[in-house]
């Protein structure tokens, strides 16, 4: 009889833990609409208002060639990965006091979801990874 609640739990536990959240890369291109005034990805992005998001996981944050950062972000030491840029979305500057960032955030975790799959598609030079 233990059994029963014992698969709930288990079952419940697999629904609600963070690796099972999968995002959608193609949402995630929709969902980054909401950055492209500030943001460029891809083979010919450039830093704009906020810098290029290429191959952002795992560069340390203020660190992309040729923007001027914050001295807040420079001296974070931030180094992105999915855990902290989800954070950081979803309300930067709570994460980062005195970013320049001054987008209020992403609220919808599944926004973030589809979001850090469609940023996970880019390499460091821009170009796509397989999937």
């Amino acid at each position: 009889m233990i059994l029963k609640p014992l698969l709930a739990i288990a079952i419940l536990a697999t629904t609600l833990s963070p690796a099972a959240a999968a995002g959608d890369a193609k949402a995630g291109e929709r969902v980054f609409l909401k950055c492209r005034a500030c943001h460029q990805v891809g083979e010919k992005a450039k830093n704009v208002v906020g810098p290029e998001l290429n191959g952002l996981f795992g560069r340390t944050a203020g660190t992309a060639p040729g923007y001027s950062y914050s001295e807040a972000n420079k001296a974070s030491g931030i180094v992105w990965d999915e855990a902290n840029f989800r954070e950081y979305i979803a309300d930067p500057r709570a994460k980062i006091p005195g970013t320049k960032m001054v987008f209020a955030g992403l609220k919808k975790e599944q926004e973030v979801d589809d979001l850090v799959a469609y940023l996970k598609t880019f390499n460091a030079d821009g170009t796509r990874v397989a999937e």
